[in-house]
C-alpha cells in the first residue's frame, strides 16, 4: 500500500504527543499508511505510479533515456502515459545505504507533495512498488546550475542570467523559510548548485530535498548530533556545534553566490591543497588584502580577474559589481 504521507502528517502535526516535543524523529512506517477507504491516486498534486509505469516511460530503463546519476541513483527521461515528459529518479543505494535512502525517500515525498513555488521544481509522483522506489519531477531542460559554471554545457551565462538564477533560488530559499504552505519553515539542509536546476528559460528551481527539516514550531534553531549535508557548503556553526538554523541554508546560498561569481566550484579536490576550498580562498583574498565585504564590491574587478570563470565565455569584470553584487546587497537591506 502506498504511503500516506501527507494526510497522516497533517493530522498528527498538531497533536501534543511526542512529534511535538521533538518532531525532527522520524516516524515508522505504519504512521504513514493510508486509512482504507481513501483513495490511492491523488496526494495533493502528486501521482502514485507503478513499476510498470515507471518501466514503460523509460523503455525499460534504456541507456539512451539515462538523464544523469547523483547520490540517490540514476535519473532517466520519460514520458507519461500522459505525454508529458518528466525525469524519474531511480533508487539504487547499497544494502548499507537502503534505510537512510529509504528515510530520504520518504522525506521528500512528504514535503515535496505539499509544496508549491515557481522556484521549486514539482514533484509529478512516486513510486512505491514493493522494494521499487522512484521519485518522479518535472523535467528540467537546462540541467544543474553546477553543470553551467563549470562548462558541461555548450550554452554560456553572462552577468544577467546568472543574477536571474540567483534571484529565483533565493525566492525559493525564502518561500522555504517563511513557513510556505506547510506552516513551518523549512530547513533544505542541502542547498548547492548541483541542486538548483534550470529550466528552458533558465528559471531556477531548488531541488532534492532528502535532507529537508521541518523546524520546530517556535523555535529558530534545532542541535542534532549529526550533521549532514555536503562539504564546502556546511555553516561553520553548524559542523562545530551541531546548531542547525535557517542561517545555514542562507550561508549555503552564499557559496553558490561565490560560485556563480568566479565559475569554481565549491570544493575542488583537483586543486592545490590552499586552493580547493572556494569559501576559504575568497577569505584569504580578503585578508591578504585587508578587505572588508564592501571593499570585496567595490574592487569587484580584481576579484573577477583573480577568479577567473572557466567557462570561456567573454565577461566584463565591472559586471559583477553592477549585475551582480549590488543588486544582492540592494535586496539584503531591505
Amino acid at each position: 500500500m502506498p504511503f500516506g504521507l501527507v494526510a497522516a502528517w497533517n493530522k498528527r502535526r498538531r497533536s501534543k504527543s511526542l512529534d511535538q516535543i521533538d518532531p525532527w524523529i522520524y516516524k515508522s512506517v505504519e504512521r504513514w499508511q493510508l486509512d482504507q477507504n481513501s483513495s490511492t491516486k491523488r496526494r495533493h498534486g502528486s501521482s502514485v505510479f507503478t513499476l510498470k509505469e515507471m518501466e514503460e516511460a523509460t523503455r525499460s530503463f534504456s541507456d539512451e533515456n539515462l538523464h544523469g546519476k547523483g547520490g540517490f541513483g540514476r535519473v532517466y527521461r520519460g514520458i507519461l502515459r500522459s505525454g508529458e515528459v518528466v525525469a524519474i529518479k531511480k533508487m539504487e543505494l547499497p544494502p548499507s545505504k537502503e534505510a537512510e535512502g529509504e528515510r530520504e525517500f520518504r522525506v521528500e515525498v512528504d514535503i515535496l507533495s505539499r509544496l508549491d513555488h515557481p522556484n521549486l521544481v514539482a514533484l509529478t509522483g512516486y513510486c512505491a512498488d514493493g522494494k521499487h522506489r522512484f521519485l518522479v519531477y518535472e523535467f528540467m531542460h537546462k540541467g544543474n546550475l553546477q553543470d553551467h559554471l563549470n562548462g558541461l554545457s555548450e550554452e554560456k551565462m553572462d552577468w544577467p542570467l546568472r543574477l536571474k538564477v540567483a534571484l529565483g533560488a533565493a525566492r525559493g530559499l525564502a518561500y522555504l523559510h517563511s513557513g510556505s504552505a506547510v506552516g513551518i519553515p523549512i530547513v533544505h539542509r542541502d542547498l548547492k548548485s548541483t541542486n538548483i536546476l534550470l529550466s528552458a528559460d533558465f528559471e531556477a528551481k531548488i531541488s532534492d530535498f532528502g535532507l529537508a527539516k521541518l523546524m520546530p514550531e517556535g523555535q529558530e534553531m534545532y542541535t542534532t548530533t549529526r550533521v549532514l549535508g555536503t562539504f564546502g557548503y556546511f555553516d561553520p556553526e553548524y559542523t562545530s556545534t551541531g546548531k542547525l538554523t535557517l542561517q545555514s541554508d542562507v550561508y549555503a546560498f552564499g557559496v553558490v553566490l561565490l560560485e556563480l561569481l568566479t565559475g569554481r566550484r565549491a570544493l575542488d579536490l583537483n586543486q592545490g591543497p590552499t586552493d580547493q576550498n572556494l569559501v576559504v580562498q575568497t577569505l584569504d583574498w580578503l585578508i591578504l588584502n585587508n578587505n572588508s565585504g564592501q571593499a570585496y564590491i567595490e574592487r569587484s574587478e580584481e576579484v573577477a580577474q583573480s577568479h577567473r570563470p572557466r567557462d570561456g565565455s567573454e565577461f566584463i569584470y565591472h559586471g559583477i559589481n553592477r549585475h551582480v553584487c549590488q543588486p544582492c546587497v540592494s535586496l539584503c537591506s531591505h
